[in-house]
């Protein structure tokens, strides 16, 4: 997917629950792509992140975000408009990857063009089998417009 080729993948996080920061740098740890996580706790920080704003000021552009829903500061759902309405940034692909299973918050974020939906498993097995597929059809089926 990455348009440096032998490189690794480059992925934002955007998620809370340090449980599931701990899950999901695991679950990458283990699957077949070099990757590189940063990982961000709320939705203010994912926009400075994406925007290369304050301490974040040369980082590395991600080439996929992970973006959990309920955050404080500035909700997941506020974070995916932003994303969607940057030109900047509406190419770099959001998997929203949460906990809710609402009807009401997969709709409203198929609404604001997220590129995937995944409701988080409970366990690691599962939350590894969800991660694992993630990383295979998102850095390595997909081919997706340059920068």
């Amino acid at each position: 997917m990455s348009s440096r080729a032998g490189e690794p993948v480059e992925i934002l996080l955007a998620e809370d629950n340090p449980g599931d920061v701990k899950l999901t740098r695991k679950a990458l740890a283990e699957g077949k792509l070099a990757n590189n996580l940063h990982v961000v706790g709320d939705g203010v920080e994912a926009m400075a992140y994406l925007r290369g704003e304050g301490e974040y000021e040369g980082r590395p552009r991600p080439d996929l975000v992970l973006l959990d829903l309920n955050m404080p500061r500035k909700d997941g759902r506020a974070v995916l408009e932003e994303i969607k309405c940057d030109e900047d940034l509406k190419r770099i692909p959001v998997v929203v990857l949460t906990s809710s299973e609402a009807e009401e918050d997969v709709a409203k974020s198929y609404e604001l063009h997220a590129n995937a939906y995944l409701t988080k498993p409970i366990d690691f097995d599962g939350f590894l089998e969800i991660v694992g597929s993630l990383e295979e059809f998102w850095l390595e089926v997909v081919k997706l417009p340059p920068e």
